[in-house]
């Protein structure tokens, strides 16, 4: 038989001609990733050397995060590929299996999904000549290092062995702490995790990613700021194999984040709600280089405590304006834990700033109260000398930062973000907003911010917000103005006031 694929890009042909052991490719929707997968199982399947009986043999493994999306995504486009009426009678029992035998090709396909505990155990347990993982972004790590191992396997040596083995992946645009824009050297390594798991990060030299051109591109205003459009890339792939006006029609009614991660392939989460700052926008409110630290201003911390407490570092301008200089996220910590690393990071990070101002949650951390001490006497016996905001109303939290995102000082905005400032970014994008709720007919949202894990480092730039005063601006106060009031030093132990500074000194005398 004849069995004609041909790709349709640049950056689909070199993935496809990579013999890398481990190769990737990160594409928007219609970019035929998938389809050049499944075609490329077919071609190294063909290529493989003869055995003594004269069969090139080999047996893959297709991978997917659930069963349902196997069998309604991965399944169907390699039976589009490769129908039952051609290729041979598909196995609809599990482990799903097609076991295709045309000429001398003896290619055994089989399809695993990893939330069947059954097919995870085959998975660690069969021995294959390569494996396929569809949609990547779905899957863990630690997964892709178990799967590693079962590479190569088949045949057996004894048999010849495999002319080529290894593992190919497709997917879209994942998250930007997800391993894959790590390890593809897209994002950095977060400093902020053990040693171990930084290893696991970096990228060795026989692994390799591809990502593809976008489908479409921005159309933006007069100004360069606001995009009032979008049209097809001439450079995008596939769009041979795609039906008329395919980007055009499904753009339409879609977000923002959608189309970032489906459309324009850039990292980012989708998520079904509503943006909590509606104002922000990634042209302006962020920097294109990273922000140079002020020494002769003091710096704002602003702090979030709990089960994942985070931390936002930044300074005020004169003129009013709020540089974002860094943050700090971490998971699974207590407040002891969290103030060492804070030290840390600021002795790391600023080790020349003056004044040092700390804020956080008047409520303080419930996790404390087995041990009877609240995060700021916690962070007291570290030397750093925390001071609870005014108030906890969410409301008045959330203008406090709106008030920053909507302020244009002499042309320039009244927030910017450093580049670094990564969950917050995601955060302000799409991640920190309101859920929807289930409602027929109409879209109604919580009247509160959504938990998870950009939740928390929006609260601590909320708080760092109201402790530079941004929350008596809303009501009424000049931001300047407040900040002074703000700067009075006390003491969340001594309502009397405190000599004490909140600065480096404090520091220093906790042993920094």
């Amino acid at each position: 038989m004849e069995f004609n694929y041909k790709p349709d890009g640049e950056v689909l042909l070199r993935f496809m001609r990579d013999d890398s052991f481990i190769r990737g490719i990160m594409g928007p929707v219609g970019s035929g990733t998938s389809s050049a997968c499944c075609a490329e199982i077919f071609r190294r399947a063909a290529q493989q050397a003869r055995g003594l009986d004269g069969r090139r043999k080999t047996r893959w493994g297709v991978i997917r995060n659930t069963n349902p999306m196997l069998k309604t995504t991965s399944i169907k486009t390699w039976l589009d590929w490769f129908p039952e009426h051609v290729f041979g009678k598909f196995n609809w029992t599990v482990p799903y299996t097609h076991n295709i035998k045309i000429g001398d090709i003896d290619c055994e396909v089989l399809f695993l999904a990893l939330d069947r505990p059954d097919d995870v155990d085959k998975l660690l347990s069969l021995e294959f000549t390569g494996i396929w993982v569809n949609e990547a972004r779905e899957i863990p790590k630690a997964v892709i290092d178990a799967a590693s191992m079962r590479l190569g396997r088949f045949p057996s040596m004894k048999d010849g062995g495999p002319t080529w083995y290894g593992m190919f992946m497709d997917t879209n645009a994942p998250e930007e702490d997800h391993w894959w824009p790590i390890m593809a050297g897209m994002t950095p390594i977060p400093e902020n995790i053990p040693q171990e798991e930084q290893l696991m990060l970096r990228k060795p030299p026989d692994w390799t990613f591809y990502q593809q051109p976008p489908g479409m591109l921005e159309l933006m205003d007069s100004t360069g700021k606001d995009i009032v459009g979008y049209k097809i890339n001439p450079a995008a792939e596939n769009v041979k194999n795609l039906t008329p006006s395919y980007y055009e029609k499904i753009v339409q009614g879609k977000t923002k984040s959608w189309i970032d991660v489906y459309i324009l392939n850039r990292l980012g989460s989708i998520e079904e709600g509503r943006r909590v700052y509606p104002t922000y926008n990634d042209d302006v409110h962020v920097s294109t280089q990273p922000l140079e630290i002020i020494e002769s201003l003091p710096l704002f911390v602003g702090m979030d405590f709990g089960l994942t407490p985070a931390a936002v570092f930044a300074q005020r301008m004169p003129n009013g304006r709020w540089l974002m200089l860094g943050e700090l996220v971490t998971m699974d910590m207590g407040t002891q834990r969290f103030g060492e690393l804070l030290r840390s990071e600021l002795h790391k990070r600023f080790p020349h700033t003056g004044d040092i101002h700390f804020y956080g949650d008047p409520a303080g951390d419930q996790r404390a109260q087995t041990d009877e001490r609240t995060p700021f006497r916690i962070l007291k016996s570290l030397g750093i000398n925390a001071r609870p905001t005014h108030t906890n109303d969410p409301v008045v939290r959330i203008e406090a930062v709106e008030s920053m995102l909507n302020r244009m000082v002499d042309g320039l905005p009244g927030l910017l973000l450093d580049p670094s400032c990564k969950t917050l970014r995601q955060g302000f994008r799409s991640g920190y907003h309101y859920r929807r709720l289930a409602v027929s007919g109409e879209a109604r949202y919580e009247d509160k911010p959504s938990k998870n894990k950009f939740s928390h480092v929006h609260d601590a730039l909320q708080y760092l917000a109201l402790g530079g005063g941004e929350g008596k601006a809303v009501l009424g106060v000049s931001p300047l103005k407040a900040a002074k009031v703000m700067k009075r030093d006390f003491s969340v132990w001594d309502m009397r006031g405190s000599k004490r500074s909140a600065g480096w000194s404090n520091l220093r005398q906790g042993g920094l």
